[in-house]
């Protein structure tokens, strides 16, 4: 019988089938159809530092404001409640995914400064959550900020939750860093237990008729699999962090490249909004029959077989493949 199962953030899974932070994993019952489809762990939407900065600073305003005139102005004061609304909700909405799913039930934080962070990852993990991913999605447009500031930033972010809770910690990373594996180790010594690639940026788009700006989501296409793999398989046997691979994965085909390259899991959601829930067991099923076909026991047996460590010619991952790609290209244009 073929051994599907993989270990990512300490948790055992049935198989590396995770489902990525996004509006699927918004309802409980999103998530039970979810499982029932092959699902191994759910990582549930976004909240968002702005969020917890919103309702932090609205509190401040209201309580300061009255105080220099009445005593008795404190009476009118707004409830404290009020201002924990979005904070609140999303801590139930982990309570009841966690009383309805089988299996591993991750949150997730989105942000680049510490901000209410390190409190709210502590109430994250008292209300139940099995891990916490980090998605620092920050774009930087100050030219004073160095880059080396901001992967300071990062580090220190991971470092101060890492301290406040007892959960594992996964970092979210965009591919826009000058040197992705320094970056990655820096974060493994600070107690990162995974390292997500990658975070994928929505562009605006331009209205040229109404001299606008205007936000455009794409969903992830299969080509952008391959900054992914590019990276899990320079990673791999370096970090003691896992790696998972999210962004372009839409197929068993996908989700097989994901573990050779050396990732411990594959995250979808795109190709689920596409073509629905019930895809997931399409692709559990054709992983199986794949494996069955080249005569694979596990997933562990071939995790990491196309990694940098472990193919005979490493070029393919440094210089040398730009040379060759450009030159095979120019050959096939002239013969």
């Amino acid at each position: 019988m073929i051994d599907l199962t993989t270990e990512y953030l300490g948790l055992k899974l049935k198989s590396p089938l995770v489902v990525s932070s996004s509006p699927l994993t918004e309802s409980t019952e999103n998530i039970q159809r979810l499982e029932a489809a092959g699902a191994a762990a759910v990582v549930l939407p976004s909240i968002f530092e702005e969020q917890l900065t919103l309702e932090s600073n609205a509190l401040d305003r209201d309580i300061s404001r009255g105080t220099e005139s009445f005593a008795e102005s404190l009476s009118f004061f707004p409830a404290y409640e009020s201002y924990r609304q979005g904070q609140d909700a999303y801590l139930s909405h982990i309570h009841h995914a966690k009383g309805v799913a089988g299996i591993p039930v991750m949150a997730s934080l989105n942000g680049a400064t510490t901000g209410g962070w390190v409190r709210f990852a502590k109430e994250i993990a008292q209300a139940g959550a099995d891990a916490l991913e980090l998605n620092t999605y920050s774009l930087p447009t100050d030219p004073h900020v160095t880059s080396a500031a901001i992967e300071d930033g990062i580090v220190d972010l991971v470092r101060q939750v890492k301290q406040s809770t007892t959960i594992p910690i996964a970092v979210k990373l965009s591919p826009q860093f000058t040197s992705i594996p320094h970056l990655a180790a820096r974060l493994d010594q600070v107690g990162a237990s995974a390292v997500v690639l990658f975070n994928r940026f929505y562009q605006p788009d331009f209205d040229i008729e109404n001299l606008s700006v205007t936000p455009r989501l794409t969903l992830s296409r299969p080509e952008e699999l391959l900054l992914r793999l590019h990276w899990t398989a320079i990673l791999y046997g370096d970090l003691s962090a896992d790696i998972a691979v999210t962004g372009g994965v839409h197929s068993a085909e996908d989700v097989l490249k994901a573990i050779m390259a050396g990732g411990q899991v594959a995250m979808l959601a795109s190709v689920l909004l596409l073509h629905g829930i019930a895809q997931l067991d399409i692709i559990q099923s054709d992983l199986l029959r794949w494996m069955e076909e080249h005569e694979y026991q596990s997933i562990r047996q071939m995790r990491g077989s196309l990694s940098r460590r472990s193919v005979p010619d490493v070029s393919p991952f440094e210089r040398g493949n730009y040379i060759k790609t450009l030159s095979s290209y120019t050959l096939r244009r002239t013969a």
